[in-house]
């Protein structure tokens, strides 16, 4: 199958195409202009893939937690390729994606988005089960839901933040991260493809981003209102 994949959750983006023939993956991380770059980006990996947008055969995306622009822009994007060549749009958690290429370490996994305020979005997995859903979480509640692991994996474009908190926290435990961020766009193809396999239904016309928490905006409005 042909297929493009975009994770535009954080300032890093990354992206990445497959086809029958070729594999090719880029990251751009130059701060916060992501507009400035999205599309003539997808134009030239596409273009280095030798493949048009209207061949391909499915998209995918990081769908959030994350940056409002990048979850919009992103969206935005392979909305404008669907609607143009029916190219259905796979929709995938944020911190499900950075977790996935170390899904088979056997080891604890927490994967976090720095979300500021002391506060991160964050997922846990045990290897079995979730011990924290995807949410918007104060920093005291994730010390609490790590307290009886002994060894951690952290992981997700803050990793390094997080573990220094939980390092203060708990300094007998031992909490691991990687050196390098995962190409979290390779991560996508590979779930997108589990998920054709399993005939998992793509993003309906009125999906959207998943935010977890309200805009400035929306605050600012609430405040008003009440």
């Amino acid at each position: 199958m042909n297929i493009l994949a975009l994770d535009c959750a954080v300032t890093r983006i990354s992206l990445a195409v497959k086809t029958e023939s070729k594999f090719i993956s880029t990251t751009y991380d130059i701060g916060m202009r992501q507009s400035e770059i999205l599309v003539p980006a997808i134009d030239e990996i596409l273009k280095k893939a030798e493949i048009s947008s209207s061949a391909l055969n499915a998209n995918c995306l990081t769908i959030g937690p994350g940056s409002f622009t990048g979850l919009r822009l992103g969206i935005s994007a392979l909305k404008a390729i669907e609607l143009a060549y029916g190219v259905p749009v796979y929709g995938i958690s944020s911190l499900e994606t950075y977790a996935f290429p170390y899904s088979n370490f056997k080891l604890p996994l927490l994967s976090c988005i720095d979300a500021n305020k002391d506060k991160f979005y964050a997922r846990l997995s045990d290897g079995e089960k979730l011990l924290l859903k995807d949410d918007d979480y104060e920093i005291d509640t994730i010390f609490e839901a790590v307290k009886d692991i002994q060894t951690l994996l952290v992981c997700g474009p803050d990793a390094q933040k997080l573990c220094d908190k939980l390092i203060s926290k708990y300094p007998e435990k031992s909490f691991l991260h990687p050196q390098v961020p995962a190409q979290t766009a390779e991560a996508l193809i590979t779930i997108t493809e589990e998920l054709i396999e399993k005939k998992a239904e793509p993003l309906k016309d009125f999906d959207g981003p998943v935010y977890l928490r309200a805009s400035e905006a929306e605050l600012k409005l609430n405040a008003a209102i009440s």
